[in-house]
């Protein structure tokens, strides 16, 4: 079997490998295709070496066929479809405790603090695997896991039919996000200064502002009647980004922070007062996050497949983090099956 592991900054090498057999509730999986975020890119870049370690395996979006099953495990047969939820947590510390396991404090996350979805065939605890439909494409139904991050994303909004929503930032995450804003019946508008995530946006039939040529408060009290939009989700990472979306929100409106920021940003904090603003951190996902993506994916309500811009064969791997880098495209995969033929 082949595995991409992280070699320090920049530099990232293909291995070959043994595959690991499935111990007690342990499945393996022949992994088909494996998604390339905005985390693994700042593991790439060497930003992450604190918490990635030499030849750790990167990759935690993805999805593939149960090849091996342990011995003590039920409720799974060989070549069935499945996606993984790559987060474990301790069951001991207080956000654990307090029912909110997904942000752990002493949180294992796979790809990042443990071997990921970077490799053809994958050995991992049974309860993290997710059965996927046998209809759904493996391509599309590598993109549950960023799908599952807008769907909580918007429960943490607590976004209801109607309601004016701005999603500042068009990466893969903002297109998710509006789309599944989209189909909890709210008003969308996506703001997004590069031209071809604007296009992708506007396939998938999402409005959306250029922030270089418009006034995007302007348009926005001209769109909700003078009153501004009710939420505001910021995933742009930048400091015009979370300036923006405070300044679009109507009274009481909410301000959902999505993006990681590298450092501390200036918040108009008298506009929080003034308008008695809500502001809502929102992190990774909780199980049922996941299965629902799994449905929004499988029935179309959020169609993913134009948010794929590229796949590449696993050899292609440093071609794949460059065109990342580039940010000309939103979401690379890399193709697994041919190492399992």
């Amino acid at each position: 079997m082949k595995a991409v592991v992280y070699r320090g900054a920049r530099h990232l090498g293909i291995e070959e490998r043994d595959p690991t057999p499935p111990g007690p509730g342990q499945l393996r999986i022949a992994v088909a295709y494996t998604g390339i975020c905005g985390t693994d890119l700042h593991i790439y870049h060497g930003d992450m070496d604190a918490r990635v370690g030499p030849s750790a395996v990167l990759g935690h979006e993805m999805s593939g066929l149960v090849e091996a099953v342990g011995p003590d495990v039920t409720g799974w047969s060989v070549g069935q479809p499945v996606t993984v939820m790559p987060t474990r947590s301790c069951g001991r510390c207080a956000a654990c405790r307090r029912g909110t396991s997904h942000i752990c404090h002493r949180m294992d996350f796979l790809g990042i603090d443990s071997p990921g979805a970077m490799q053809s065939s994958w050995t991992l605890p049974a309860d993290l695997v997710i059965a996927l439909p046998e209809e759904l494409p493996l391509d599309r139904a590598a993109l549950v896991e960023p799908v599952a991050v807008a769907v909580h994303d918007v429960r943490r909004a607590d976004l209801r039919p109607d309601e004016h929503v701005v999603v500042v930032g068009g990466g893969p995450v903002g297109v998710l996000i509006a789309l599944v804003a989209r189909a909890r019946g709210a008003r969308v508008k996506l703001v997004e200064p590069a031209p071809a995530r604007r296009a992708v946006a506007a396939e998938l039939g999402i409005e959306t502002v250029d922030p270089s040529t418009a006034d995007v408060v302007a348009l926005t009290e001209e769109w909700t009647g003078g009153a501004g939009a009710d939420v505001a989700f910021e995933v742009s990472g930048s400091a015009a980004g979370v300036d923006t979306a405070v300044r679009v929100l109507t009274t009481r409106g909410r301000l959902v922070m999505v993006a990681i920021h590298p450092q501390p940003r200036p918040v108009d904090l008298h506009r929080f007062f003034w308008r008695e603003l809500e502001l809502l951190g929102a992190r990774l996902y909780q199980r049922d996050d996941v299965v629902e993506a799994v449905r929004l994916v499988a029935a179309d309500t959020v169609p993913v497949q134009p948010l794929i811009s590229q796949v590449v064969p696993v050899d292609g791997v440093h071609t794949a983090f460059t065109a990342l880098e580039g940010g000309a495209v939103l979401k690379v995969l890399l193709d697994w099956r041919e190492d399992a033929r």
